[in-house]
């Protein structure tokens, strides 16, 4: 008996068969929680830092250029210093960006000098106890291009505004010159230096899903500029590995060294700063 092979039958059972096996098989086109580091709407991360800084800053008085101060070798770091950075992603299209980052530190200490330190027209004297206060707030914001998106990986350029405000002060006993080059010594003397710094950024990230639970990223920003009484550059690298335990959230821990230097002729500051800080950070992050 011959039998005819109805092989449009044939096909339709085929393709039935391999689509019934695709949804039993999950793994195929199911997201891993990693992944969604790279395709989520909106990532973000809170954290918190255990660093080292460098801080050098000089504020010259009404007549003279006066020397860098070394902070963290006359005054050292304070116990109480806040260190906490949080950033933001928002994909508006798996191409466009925008990056929002905010960084804050502040640190109060209080030593008694082992040598003379001149800040402005203030001299305050060796062997007497003085008081350094010290707060730093970052917030960038920043437009991200991926001239790369793929399911496991991302790389992206980004221009943006780095916008840092700076108060450094110092109060003790000083030595103070008025304009007429007359000298007073004051025993609760206080004078503080004020900057907002507004300085461009460009930079780029990368970021790879390298398992189903472990999302590697890292970044980098530089920059150097001359406007409206600044005169400055921005370095910031970064280098971040999180642990996503879930499709919305995950625990990391990175590596971040910042230093950015600038001279500035302004009212409010005018003298010379440079900020450093590098060190591990551990932190909590979502994918939404």
């Amino acid at each position: 008996m011959t039998h005819s092979i109805d092989w449009r039958s044939l096909t339709r059972g085929i393709f039935a068969a391999l689509a019934i096996g695709g949804i039993a098989s999950p793994a195929s086109a199911q997201e891993t929680p990693a992944q969604a580091m790279i395709s989520s709407p909106l990532t973000a991360s809170l954290g918190a830092f255990v660093f080292n800084t460098d801080l050098n800053a000089r504020l010259n008085g009404q007549s003279s250029s006066n020397p860098d101060v070394d902070f963290d070798n006359d005054f050292g770091r304070g116990r109480d210093a806040t260190r906490v950075r949080a950033d933001v992603l928002w994909r508006i299209t798996p191409k466009h960006h925008l990056r929002l980052l905010y960084f804050d530190y502040n640190n109060n200490t209080t030593r008694v000098l082992s040598q003379d330190v001149q800040w402005g027209d203030y001299t305050f004297l060796s062997g007497s106890a003085a008081t350094s206060e010290f707060k730093f707030n970052t917030t960038e914001l920043a437009y991200e291009y991926a001239f790369l998106h793929e399911t496991n990986y991302e790389v992206a350029g980004s221009l943006g505004v780095h916008y840092m405000s700076i108060k450094l002060g110092i109060s003790g006993t000083a030595n103070i010159r008025d304009a007429n080059g007359n000298v007073t010594q004051v025993s609760s003397a206080s004078k503080e230096g004020d900057l907002p710094a507004p300085l461009p950024v460009l930079g780029v990230r990368a970021g790879w899903a390298v398992t189903p639970n472990w999302y590697l990223e890292g970044s980098g920003q530089l920059f150097r500029v001359s406007i409206d009484g600044y005169h400055g550059n921005v370095g910031d690298v970064r280098a971040n590995a999180t642990y996503m335990f879930s499709r919305h959230f995950g625990l990391g821990l990175g590596y971040d060294y910042f230093r950015t230097s600038v001279d500035v002729d302004r009212t409010n500051f005018n003298g010379h700063l440079r900020i450093g800080y590098h060190g591990l950070m551990a932190y909590l992050t979502g994918a939404f």
